[in-house]
């Protein structure tokens, strides 16, 4: 596979591996969040959702700081895999965990805290345990809040520039993904295939947002922390 094919494969790719991972990631903590009470949780949701208005360029300049070889994150990670952190796909994916996270921890966690608690309590005075409990009462009500915390985290994960480029770099066949494909074409003055792809991603995120409205319709009609 070459040329831009393989950009795009690439690009699927890491949104799919991101994706999945952040629902395992952000389904026990959006669960934890909207059960605990304390005077200091406006920090935490503070925390997790700064990659929603810190520039990605930031985000990705302290990330290539933490992934460098003589940081104690990049050295933990090259005793383990024997490979460096920076500008790989391995950091490409780690990245975009930090990065796309309030996409996929607000919708479960506006979810969660909507869910009615009397559907949980009679449950519990049944007798069903809480792993029971939560995957066949809270999953089946907050389904589409599941669906829509993965579709956010794969578009907003497709889209990615800034915090790729500084990560990632521009290395075909390892790190160049769509978004900085789209960027060396409008440099090298190769409008036909910059618009190739712009075009592609302009279809695939006005219909990825029409299917997330559509299910997020029935259920969910805030996908902020509150």
């Amino acid at each position: 596979m070459t040329g831009d094919w393989s950009v795009i494969w690439l690009t699927l790719k890491l949104a799919g591996i991101t994706s999945v991972l952040l629902l395992v990631i952000a389904t026990p903590l959006a669960w934890w969040l909207a059960r605990w009470q304390h005077r200091f949780k406006h920090w935490v949701l503070a925390v997790i959702a700064l990659p929603l208005i810190l520039p990605p360029t930031v985000l990705g300049f302290y990330l290539l700081i933490a992934f460098a070889p003589d940081a104690w994150l990049g050295q933990v990670w090259q005793g383990l895999t024997g490979t460096q952190l920076a500008f790989s796909f391995s950091g490409l994916v780690l990245g975009s965990l930090i990065y796309s996270l309030p996409f996929a921890v607000q919708p479960l966690y506006t979810g969660f805290t909507g869910l009615d608690k009397r559907y949980l309590e009679v449950a519990h005075t049944l007798g069903m345990s809480r792993y029971a409990c939560f995957r066949r009462i809270v999953m089946p009500l907050c389904q589409s809040y599941f669906i829509i915390a993965f579709g956010l985290s794969f578009a907003h994960t497709i889209g990615e520039f800034g915090v790729v480029l500084m990560i990632g770099g521009n290395i075909p066949q390892h790190t160049q993904v769509v978004s900085i494909a789209l960027y060396d074409h409008v440099e090298a003055g190769d409008y036909r295939s910059a618009h190739t792809l712009a075009f592609g991603l302009l279809v695939f995120s006005f219909a990825l947002l029409s299917l997330l409205y559509r299910f997020n319709r029935g259920g969910g009609r805030q996908w902020n922390f509150r």
